[in-house]
């Protein structure tokens, strides 16, 4: 069992950055493949950024191609965080990010191969 908490959103002008986190409790051995999915109002979860776990022989990190370029993703196990730091951030945006974990070792951009959810922080671009 994985306990996730994000944190970090907030209200920013377009062009600004800001940095989620994600903290998970629960499990120590970190060795789960975690990702980022998004939801803005009237739409569907969309993926963001997929991360594996750092002891994943096929170490990999995806990104949504909107998002790529402007958007890192990385987890520090001693910290048992996983992070998002976004820049050059555009009104489309906006949305509830939610923090991801899976039982499994590998990325996933799926959202549907994913067992632990965080609640959400809500990121508001404003122009």
């Amino acid at each position: 069992q994985v306990h996730l908490v994000e944190s970090g959103g907030g209200l920013v002008q377009a062009g600004d950055s800001l940095r989620l986190s994600c903290a998970a409790s629960g499990r120590t051995d970190n060795d789960y493949g975690m990702g980022w999915f998004r939801q803005a109002p009237g739409k569907e979860r969309e993926f963001v950024a997929t991360i594996s776990a750092l002891s994943w022989t096929d170490f990999k990190t995806y990104y949504a191609k909107s998002v790529r370029g402007r958007f890192t993703i990385s987890r520090d196990n001693a910290q048992n965080t996983l992070y998002l730091q976004m820049n050059s951030l555009k009104l489309e945006d906006t949305a509830v990010y939610y923090c991801a974990a899976r039982d499994g070792l590998a990325e996933s951009r799926i959202s549907t191969n994913y067992d632990y959810w965080g609640q959400g922080t809500q990121v508001t671009v404003s122009s």
